[in-house]
């Protein structure tokens, strides 16, 4: 028997790693939106809800940039949350053509409480693994934020 390559096997374990992470990943997101709409709430609607619970008011187009999305889109989805009261547009207070979006109190309450659910959840889910799973999963991905921020990643 020949050497074991080192480099080989390290890129093995990496390409299945990305293989199952890319499993993963989609399963997590429908999972994540099958949830939402069980309450009520669209997973585009939870991701500007939770872009304004972060980052205080916003202009549209700021919002637009932050989501990836077009500001028609963003516009619609303002429409959406402000009939039902979760977010309010006010003027821009320097610039006429602007509009501010911010949470009112009852989208924060909203916020807050899918935020609460969701972590709820995603405990349940996570109680799949024993406890040395995950103290080593939690490691394993704080790692890898911290890697992501080095390279100039926030979120």
């Amino acid at each position: 028997m020949g050497a074991v390559n080192r480099e080989s096997v390290a890129e093995g374990s990496s390409l299945r790693l990305v293989d199952e992470f890319a499993a993963f990943g989609p399963l997590y997101m429908k999972w994540v939106r099958s949830r939402l709409q069980d309450g009520g709430m669209t997973y585009a609607r939870m991701r500007l809800l939770g872009a304004l619970h972060c980052n205080g008011p916003q202009i549209m187009s700021s919002i637009s940039d932050e989501l990836g999305v077009t500001r028609r889109n963003v516009t619609a989805l303002v429409d959406a949350l402000e009939e039902e009261a979760l977010v309010r547009r006010k003027p821009h207070p320097t610039d006429r053509r602007a509009t501010v979006i911010e949470m009112t109190g009852r989208g924060v309450r909203t916020m807050d409480t899918i935020y609460d659910q969701h972590r709820a959840a995603v405990a349940e889910l996570f109680a799949e693994l024993d406890e040395e799973d995950q103290r080593e999963l939690t490691r394993m991905l704080g790692a890898l934020r911290e890697a992501l921020r080095r390279e100039g990643i926030c979120g």
